[in-house]
């Protein structure tokens, strides 16, 4: 009987993962290109600040994504008998939780520099014998650490929804959003130009509260699927209609009276238990042993399920809630 797959992911998935790890690391290069051109450009203004701050916080998914896929596949060991599976989720808490923490703090700090009504200055910059305004460096290096990430954002995307990698989809959602981040620091040092002094605090907490919020609902998402919810679709908008199908195949099974089926995400596949009421009980090994072949063939994403014969199936697997 197969227990479990020996693979975590199919022939095919493995190079839609290669994939996936190559345009990590340029997304790697490209962020460390921007941080770095921010940061020769920042001056005073508050807005720019915010920005380079969360070009720097975008590098934690495409590392916490990387570092997963290294291990996450591993063979379970007497210690970890269930294997590395996790790795994923834990990679996904870590990089909500950095973005919800320093997303709040740049908000309160953006905020308090509103109230206090703070004039932000941009000086001049002597460059190849020509002095100018900094701002005009600034505009092209937001718009740098803007463009190229909604592009890679837009390639990444569908390597997520095929690796069910809620990590990589994570990232991308955010990397297709750095526009507006790029758009609204823009506007706050145009702002700046213009003498509207507000408009660069108040572009700063625009920045900071769309930090906080991607960081507050990707952490959300993290804790219910470390907390064993359904498994929900990658884009966590609906349930994965996938339980059902195991459900279903299961009660089609001629010597099923009954089935219903439990599963929770390890990572980006899927572990459970099935119960099944056998309206014939005769030679019940190895027909349980065939309809698991039937189960993990279904879906590369049903990794191990633990099919239990019972007298009337469990209360707590008929309530969906």
């Amino acid at each position: 009987m197969r227990a479990a797959r020996d693979r975590e992911l199919p022939p095919e998935r493995r190079e839609t993962l290669r994939r996936a790890r190559r345009l990590e690391w340029l997304t790697i290069a490209y962020l460390v290109s921007a941080v770095g051109l921010l940061a020769l450009v920042l001056g005073s203004s508050q807005a720019m600040k915010t920005a380079w701050f969360e070009d720097l916080l975008s590098l934690i998914p495409p590392i916490a994504f990387l570092v997963s896929a290294r291990y996450n596949s591993r063979a379970p060991t007497g210690r970890f008998p269930y294997g590395f599976h996790r790795l994923v989720s834990i990679g996904h808490l870590c990089a909500a939780l950095a973005l919800f923490a320093m997303g709040g703090y740049l908000l309160v700090e953006s905020v308090v520099k509103l109230i206090a009504a703070e004039h932000p200055t941009i000086g001049a910059v002597t460059l190849f014998g020509q002095t100018f305004w900094l701002g005009w460096l600034m505009l092209p290096a937001l718009l740098w650490s803007g463009l190229p990430a909604v592009f890679l954002g837009r390639a990444k995307m569908p390597l997520a929804q095929d690796l069910h990698n809620k990590v990589l989809y994570a990232d991308a959602d955010m990397n297709k959003a750095d526009w507006l981040t790029a758009a609204a620091a823009m506007v706050g040092v145009v702002g700046i130009g213009f003498g509207i002094w507000w408009a660069d605090a108040a572009a700063a907490a625009l920045i900071s509260l769309d930090i906080t919020k991607d960081g507050l609902s990707n952490l959300r998402h993290a804790v219910n699927d470390l907390m064993d919810q359904t498994p929900t679709t990658v884009a966590h908008d609906d349930t994965d209609p996938l339980r059902d199908k195991v459900a279903a195949k299961l009660n089609e099974l001629p010597w099923v009276a009954g089935a219903e089926v439990r599963m929770r995400e390890e990572g980006q596949v899927y572990f459970g238990e099935a119960f099944v009421v056998p309206s014939d009980p005769s030679n019940l090994t190895e027909k349980i042993e065939e309809a698991l072949e039937e189960v993990l063939d279904l879906d590369w994403r049903v990794h191990d399920l633990a099919i239990m014969p019972v007298r009337e199936l469990p209360k707590q697997a008929q309530d969906p809630r």
